[in-house]
């Protein structure tokens, strides 16, 4: 926790009292300022009372008053319709902000710099690795934002100390002030479309990542979707442009085709790393969060040698096409997160040879979607609520056995997948569902994965199975 002062003896009105906007308000009123903080929730302006914060019913205050107003990112700005805290703060005429908006003004001026990443997918991936580098590397780094960590629960920023922030689109656009040194755009498809009225609203949000940026900054941008390539051939203030594509060889940029990430400047290849054997980087859409972070430390002066030792050594995100551990030759690999058939194919195209663990609480349309993979699939295991649907649609496509709960699945798909002796084969818990019927979230599902894992006989952990 650390004091903005930027804010010293101005008034400021703060909605959301989650952790983020907790930490803020300390933040603030450390810096000297006259906080009115309040939720919609008792809870939570509970919790600030127990905190000693100045806890004010912000229906009851003039916002003719106050400064600023500083929004939590999940209160709605304009889309179904402006929450009435922003409704106010507009018809007084003073700026509606967030947490990382303070952060920022806190950073400037002080020789600490900002990585901030952004896109539809992968934004987390890409922040953890950037992360990892830098910190192999010897940078003076924190991470922080959306992933997990509030702004203002990092260190204070110093000269060389390089923030990297995950940034969603709410964040960005309480934001106006966002100036990254280097700034990532991975991808762009529909989402949030509710917040944000239209795909046009949500791309030009994400935009705003560039539109501060002068010559001495950095613009990593994947140009593999038109959006992101609209917004790349934007770019107009004499930032340094990295193009990134997984798809095609660049002229000036980052690809990595095939899983070889190549770095081109004029057509010519300058450099280049073999992602292909990095078990924590596996499938396009990991090789295209390498290059991202690629970009982000190539920004910073750092060699290819020492990317790609530190980019081997990086363990992934839990629960995210995670390896956990080695039966023999046959990895077992944690993708709790997939919830869904979307995420669980990006899983499926990365691998062969699958022993696949799913099921739980099917989403619409099933796995009926994934049908493109299941000759990749040698049997699935199938769990939960989900299991006979899945059995149903599997039929005459792939084997599989219904095992109903995840501790019968992992002793099953470990017998088969190790009696085989095919190469390639892995053990992959992709559940394509959500976990409410056995678990609360797909965390615990990940947690008792790993713990499974690491009972069987003969295992080799990757990590530690009490997680």
């Amino acid at each position: 926790m650390f004091p903005a002062h930027t804010f010293k003896n101005r008034r400021v009105g703060l909605f959301g009292l989650a952790r983020s906007g907790l930490a803020c308000a300390e933040a603030l009123r450390l810096g000297g300022a006259e906080i009115f903080a309040w939720d919609d929730s008792e809870a939570a302006v509970e919790a600030a009372k127990d905190a000693s914060l100045s806890v004010k019913d912000l229906h009851d205050i003039d916002f003719n008053m106050l400064d600023s107003l500083v929004l939590s990112p999940g209160v709605p700005l304009t889309h179904p319709e402006p929450h009435w805290t922003v409704v106010k703060a507009k018809a007084a005429g003073i700026e509606i902000i967030g947490d990382t908006e303070v952060f920022q003004r806190e950073v400037a001026g002080t020789g600490a710099r900002i990585v901030a990443i952004t896109g539809t997918n992968g934004k987390s991936t890409t922040t953890a690795l950037i992360g990892h580098i830098f910190q192999v590397l010897g940078r003076d780094v924190d991470v922080g934002g959306n992933i997990g960590t509030a702004v203002f629960l990092m260190r204070p920023p110093v000269e060389a100390r390089i923030y990297v922030l995950e940034l969603s689109s709410f964040q960005i656009d309480l934001m106006p002030g966002l100036k990254p040194d280097v700034g990532i755009l991975t991808n762009l498809t529909p989402d949030h479309l509710d917040r944000h009225g239209s795909m046009d609203n949500y791309a030009a949000i994400k935009a705003r990542m560039f539109v501060k940026q002068d010559a001495n900054d950095t613009a990593v941008i994947g140009v593999d979707d038109e959006w992101c390539a609209d917004i790349a051939m934007g770019i107009a203030n004499g930032q340094k442009l990295r193009a990134v594509s997984v798809l095609h060889e660049m002229e000036d940029g980052i690809s990595a085709v095939g899983g070889i990430l190549r770095e081109w400047q004029n057509g010519a290849e300058v450099a280049r790393i073999d992602l292909r054997s990095m078990p924590a980087l596996k499938g396009a859409h990991n090789w295209q969060n390498a290059c991202m972070a690629y970009g982000a430390a190539r920004a910073f002066g750092m060699g290819v040698a020492e990317i790609r030792n530190a980019m081997e050594s990086f363990p992934g995100l839990a629960h995210r096409m995670q390896e956990i551990g080695c039966l023999g030759y046959v990895p077992f690999i944690n993708d709790s997160k997939a919830t869904n058939a979307d995420a669980a194919a990006k899983a499926l195209a990365s691998f062969e040879n699958i022993f696949w663990i799913a099921g739980g609480i099917a989403k619409a349309g099933g796995i009926a979607p994934l049908s493109p993979f299941f000759p990749r699939i040698e049997k699935a295991y199938l769990i939960g609520e989900a299991a006979d649907e899945f059995a149903r649609t599997l039929a005459g496509k792939v084997p599989f056995e219904l095992c109903d709960t995840l501790d019968k699945a992992v002793i099953a798909a470990a017998r088969d997948a190790v009696n085989s002796e095919l190469a390639n084969a892995v053990v992959l818990l992709s559940p394509a569902c959500a976990s409410f019927d056995h678990y609360r979230n797909f965390e615990i599902r990940g947690d008792a994965f790993v713990k499974l894992v690491s009972e069987l006989p003969g295992i080799a952990m990757t990590i530690k199975g009490d997680s």
